[in-house]
C-alpha cells in the first residue's frame, strides 16, 4: 500500500512538471488558461442544471486537454525531426486541427445549450 501511495505522489509530480513545462513554452496554452478564468465561471453561472454546467465547463476543459496533447506531439516531432520536413509539418498541422475542432465543439455545445 505504501508503494502505491508513493507512485501516486511521483505521478502527480510528473504531471505538475509537465504543466510547468507547457506553461513556460506554449503561448496558446497560457492564452487558453487565461480564457478559462472567464469561461469556467461563466459556464457555471449560465448552466441551468448540473448537466449543463458540466457540458459547458467540461467542453472547455477538453480544449486544454487537447492543447496539452498537441504540445506533447509537437515536442516529440521537434525531437525526432529538428529540420523541416513535410511529414513533421503535417503532424503539427494535424495536432493544431485537433485543437481547432475542440474549440468548435465548445462553440457548438455553448450554442446548443444557451441559444
Amino acid at each position: 500500500m505504501r508503494f502505491a501511495n508513493f507512485h501516486i505522489v511521483r505521478a502527480l509530480g510528473y504531471a505538475l512538471k509537465g504543466l510547468r513545462a507547457v506553461w513556460q513554452t506554449e503561448v496558446a496554452f497560457r492564452q487558453e488558461v487565461f480564457a478559462s478564468i472567464v469561461i469556467v465561471p461563466l459556464g457555471l453561472f449560465l448552466g441551468a442544471t448540473s448537466v449543463e454546467k458540466v457540458l459547458l465547463v467540461g467542453s472547455w476543459l477538453m480544449v486544454l486537454v487537447v492543447e496539452l496533447i498537441n504540445s506533447s506531439l509537437e515536442t516529440i516531432v521537434d525531437l525526432a525531426q529538428p529540420e523541416q520536413h513535410p511529414l513533421a509539418g503535417r503532424a503539427k498541422d494535424i495536432g493544431s486541427a485537433a485543437v481547432l475542432i475542440s474549440i468548435l465543439l465548445v462553440a457548438f455545445v455553448w450554442a446548443i445549450l444557451l441559444l
